[in-house]
């Protein structure tokens, strides 16, 4: 049999952790077995009728065919207004980028502007994509611890310490993918602090999660904050999540035109355009109400709350609690060195979440996947009974260690 060489850019890179969770959840259901997978960053909810309606319209009159790489001005002036509107940020359709979901749109952007020697500054826990995606393009990721007694946010301090002279990147995600921690204008201005003496780094910062907040949390992203970095900021959003539409795959960025036109080129040889039905879609999205996105978030919190009070009550455990997305990240060293009610040793947040699946029938993804061990991840996007079912079977575990 032949052996099929694999790329030195793909060895350095490892499979997504997120993913493999969820398929191993659907293949214990598939047996038969009562598993609950807390695994995906996906919403339970269904995409609104009035963006479904627009895409089955695009089908009948036609939109099927190719259209521009980076986006259809419909849908490009759509996210201009949109980044007026919400974020106070002004920008003309050549600074606007749509690929086929957020992920392309930050490889695009990597590709793009990373050579051999280049270091992207990654806060931990991080999103588990981001440096895989830095290695594909021959960079080199280098984190910035964000602990859990900072509440999972980047200081100042920290990311002083992680910068260098071969920086080329600095990431931003907030509310953020794996903790739900969420950055606020005065967080936002100290680190602008910091990044003003670095003129030639370039920021990304990830709103995926920009509607997705609670508590009266006020978002605002960093080059709204700090104007004077505008030029050098690519602000990156999508509407997989607030719109529940993971599957349509549309991500969109705004930043420096000639980024914009550099991140287009990448896409000419690589995907090309982006769905045309799902862009009209896209555009129904952004232009149209907005009234489903309250009720959902205060189902979303309501989750949370009783994701935290099940944290709360399980001894080893500790979270901040989280300002935005639908994600809570676990500390769980309190754990570590004890015994599960089975008689497996926990040694490490793997086999915290083995046990979990194995004892407790929870799958969640391990912190070491996020470069923050120990801990792991929980999404509480799935329904209300099974959030209530998985944390009381969290609760039940954790008092069972000794």
């Amino acid at each position: 049999m032949t052996q099929i060489p694999v790329s030195d850019a793909l060895s350095r890179v490892k499979p997504s952790a997120t993913i493999a969770v969820t398929q191993k959840a659907r293949d214990l259901k598939a047996q038969g077995i009562d598993i609950i997978g807390l695994g995906a960053g996906e919403p339970d909810f269904d995409t609104p009728d009035h963006i479904k309606d627009a895409a089955m319209e695009a089908i009948r009159s036609g939109k099927t065919k190719y259209t521009p790489v980076d986006g259809i001005p419909e849908l490009k002036q759509a996210i201009v207004d949109k980044f007026k509107c919400d974020n106070a940020l002004s920008y003309t359709p050549a600074q606007v980028n749509v690929s086929p979901g957020g992920k392309p749109v930050i490889y695009n952007a990597f590709a793009a502007t990373l050579n051999a020697g280049d270091e992207v500054v990654i806060p931990t826990p991080y999103w588990v994509s981001y440096p895989e995606m830095v290695a594909l393009c021959g960079a080199t990721p280098v984190f910035a611890e964000a602990s859990v007694e900072q509440g999972f946010k980047l200081k100042p301090d920290a990311l002083e310490a992680a910068l260098s002279e071969r920086t080329r990147w600095v990431v931003l995600n907030s509310p953020s993918n794996p903790t739900g921690a969420a950055y606020s204008r005065s967080d936002l201005e100290a680190l602008a602090d910091v990044l003003r003496r670095y003129p030639d780094v370039l920021i990304l910062t990830d709103d995926m999660y920009e509607h997705l907040v609670y508590d009266d949390f006020e978002f605002v992203t960093i080059a709204q904050v700090a104007p004077d970095l505008y030029d050098r900021t690519l602000t990156m959003n999508g509407v997989s999540k607030a719109y529940a539409m993971t599957g349509w795959r549309i991500g969109y960025a705004a930043g420096p035109e000639a980024l914009i036109k550099a991140m287009g080129k990448v896409m000419s040889q690589t995907t090309s355009n982006p769905c045309s039905i799902s862009q009209w879609a896209a555009v129904a999205a952004l232009n149209g109400s907005h009234d489903f996105l309250a009720p959902r978030n205060a189902k979303f919190k309501a989750r949370r709350d009783v994701v935290m009070n099940a944290i709360g009550t399980s001894p080893g455990l500790k979270a901040p609690i989280p300002e935005g997305a639908f994600y809570v990240f676990a500390d769980c060293a309190g754990l570590i060195g004890k015994t599960s009610g089975d008689g497996k040793v926990l040694e490490t947040d793997l086999d915290v979440c083995d046990a979990l699946i194995a004892e407790a029938r929870i799958a969640v993804v391990p912190g070491t996947a996020f470069g923050a061990a120990p801990g792991f991840r929980i999404s509480y996007a799935t329904s209300d009974d099974l959030v209530k079912d998985a944390s009381e079977r969290l609760v039940a575990f954790c008092r069972a260690c000794t």
